[in-house]
């Protein structure tokens, strides 16, 4: 239908003046309108074929000058050729004005310059198509990979915290032991209760902020039992059904501070968890101390790097002397 309309089109352009009678649909149908539909059809459907050919041995996205040079070169020759044995037939055998004795090769080659424009306007399209389904096709290879190479790297970052979870309540566990047998059987019966919930938030990518609040609440408790009253803490939270954050961001926060910090009776460990507009505060008096070993840096930068699929948000870190305080952005679920 596309090619008839193509035919028509031209034929009314370049075909004779309208008139209502049979002789003239005669001539203008046999003249004009079937060579210029059997042109188009030929040129369609040939240049469709040989852009597809081309499409086979080179890229628009990796040699598209290459591709440019064949495609023109093989729908040039193409359309010459069609063109060129549809002249000679037509002149031969329905406009008669060519023998086999008396060929007139300059009329023949001059029939084939409008079909070759027409080439070159179907070889547009077709290579504008082609174009736009391989760069489609290629942005979507891109995202998939770059979505799976991301998934990839934040399973690797949440990959560190179960380990390093459990390393750490077993290193104070082996102390409660030599210290209190009864503490550390409560602190036995807490964590066992604290590590089911890593494990049933180990393949999530986000957590309500009630269940996070939760889960550091009984991970704060888990700490009393070692610190007594010489560790203190607040975390009264509302309204934090709609928002949530990466899992087990606020044990990391709670860890770094329990680690990095003195806790004494005459000068106790204060936590404090607050949330202020469309953040998350973690705050602390600041007592710091020496850690032995080497710091690993999981904890904040853990956090932080988590937070970089989910929102230009920044994570943010501040002390001024007297309080250590971590800020972390608050997402909505979706």
């Amino acid at each position: 239908m596309i090619n008839a309309l193509i035919a028509l089109g031209i034929c009314l352009f370049f075909g004779p003046d309208f008139e209502a009678t049979i002789s003239w649909f005669k001539v203008f149908f046999l003249n004009y309108f079937l060579y210029s539909f059997l042109i188009a059809t030929l040129l369609s459907g040939g240049i469709n074929l040989l852009v597809e050919f081309s499409g086979r041995r080179f890229s628009w996205i990796e040699a598209p000058l290459k591709r440019l040079v064949l495609d023109l070169v093989l729908v040039i020759s193409y359309s010459f050729v069609v063109s060129f044995i549809m002249s000679a037939f037509f002149g031969l055998f329905i406009w008669n004005y060519l023998s086999i004795d008396n060929m007139n090769w300059g009329s023949v080659v001059s029939n084939t310059k409008l079909p070759i424009l027409i080439a070159l306007g179907f070889t547009f399209f077709f290579t504008s198509r082609a174009f736009l389904y391989e760069w489609k096709q290629a942005a979507i290879e891109f995202e998939k990979m770059k979505n799976e190479r991301l998934a990839g790297q934040y399973q690797s970052l949440k990959d560190q915290l179960n380990p390093h979870f459990l390393f750490n309540s077993l290193n104070v566990l082996s102390n409660l032991v030599y210290e209190d047998a009864d503490k550390a059987n409560n602190f036995i019966e807490k964590l066992a209760n604290v590590y089911r919930y890593v494990l049933e938030v180990q393949d999530e990518r986000l957590v309500i902020l009630t269940d996070e609040l939760k889960f550091a609440r009984n991970y704060l408790e888990l700490q009393k039992l070692r610190f007594g009253d010489r560790l203190q803490y607040k975390a009264e939270i509302v309204d934090a059904d709609e928002l949530m954050i990466p899992p087990l961001s606020l044990q990391l926060l709670l860890e770094n501070a329990v680690k990095h910090n003195s806790a004494t009776t005459q000068n106790p460990l204060f936590i404090e968890i607050v949330k202020t507009g469309n953040r998350l505060i973690v705050k602390n008096n600041l007592q710091k101390r020496e850690v032995r070993g080497t710091v690993s840096g999981i904890g904040l930068n853990n956090i932080t790097e988590r937070y970089r699929f989910f929102t230009p948000e920044e994570v943010r870190v501040s002390k001024d002397g007297s309080v250590f305080m971590v800020s972390i952005p608050l997402l909505l679920s979706e």
